[in-house]
């Protein structure tokens, strides 16, 4: 087994102690090519303008899932109450139970960090951040938290040696991820992170069982986007299927068909969020978007 391969092992959780509860024998293999276990979901960002004026309700959103066959939802942190604050636990249950009611997962969750500052105090706060939405992502039953690199750019500083400072940070955020049963899961966001090889060397250096991508579709724009994607898939625990990518620095409709090929290439297993952007009417953007992704998936 290769170190790439080793690695992909242990994310996915399963250790050697663990086979034999699994049942295996030489006469019972796995098979060589076992249907992919991929479901949809829906990111909430979506819906960001009017989650965020209050137009639209988290329940709304769910029965909205819930009427369009969307079997669960990504809810990122900032359109729970008291964001950046936790709320109490009762908020937190309500979310998971009225989930549940809607006969929805919550696929994960996310946070708006910067992992990037320069400032140890500061950064601190951040780390602290994630931690305490960690924890209120285990009430909630999300077995994914998103956080981010940080800001494109810091003057003065060469990338690497930004880079250990976010190594550092994520590497405490995935231990106490471990703790809590939540992967913490960096992603590709254009912005400190731009390009595959970027995403590699912080995980490779971060180097924990509990961390992963959220593996960003529309976000790579140095080269082209869809080797991007192939030289980082392994690290996926999680996605955001965007209408767009950045190929080359052009916005161009994502190529779906070829999309998915990568993913059912892979060894990933488990949820695709998806997310649409920009002006027009969300409820329509999503429902013609979900169409196109089912047909592309089948």
């Amino acid at each position: 087994m290769n170190s790439k391969q080793r690695r992909s092992f242990l994310k996915k959780g399963v250790g050697l102690a663990t086979l034999p509860l699994l049942g295996l024998s030489s006469r019972n293999p796995l098979p060589k090519d076992p249907k992919k276990n991929l479901k949809l979901s829906l990111n909430a960002f979506s819906f960001n303008a009017s989650l965020r004026d209050g137009t639209l309700s988290l329940e709304r959103l769910f029965r909205y899932c819930a009427e369009n066959s969307i079997p669960a939802i990504d809810l990122t942190a900032y359109y729970i109450s008291n964001y950046p604050e936790v709320p109490e636990d009762k908020v937190l249950y309500g979310i998971k139970k009225q989930a549940h009611h809607w006969g929805l997962d919550i696929s994960g969750s996310g946070v708006r960090n910067d992992f990037t500052l320069q400032n140890t105090d500061l950064r601190k706060k951040e780390i602290d951040l994630v931690k305490k939405w960690i924890v209120a992502s285990s009430k909630m039953g999300a077995p994914v938290l998103r956080v981010f690199a940080g800001k494109s750019k810091v003057e003065g500083a060469a990338w690497k040696e930004v880079a250990d400072g976010v190594i550092s940070a994520m590497q405490e955020c995935a231990s106490f991820g471990a703790e809590n049963g939540v992967i913490v899961a960096m992603q590709n966001h254009n912005d400190f992170i731009k390009s595959a090889d970027q995403v590699n060397y912080i995980m490779e250096n971060v180097n924990k069982e509990w961390f992963g991508l959220v593996l960003d579709v529309g976000s790579y724009s140095l080269k082209d986007p869809y080797e991007e994607i192939s030289r980082n898939v392994h690290h996926a625990v999680n996605w955001q299927i965007k209408e767009n990518v950045n190929y080359l620095g052009t916005q161009k409709p994502v190529d779906l068909k070829t999309l998915m090929k990568i993913i059912k290439s892979s060894d990933y297993n488990g949820y695709l969020p998806i997310e649409t952007l920009g002006p027009g009417d969300p409820f329509e953007k999503v429902k013609n978007f979900l169409k196109d992704v089912k047909k592309a998936l089948d």
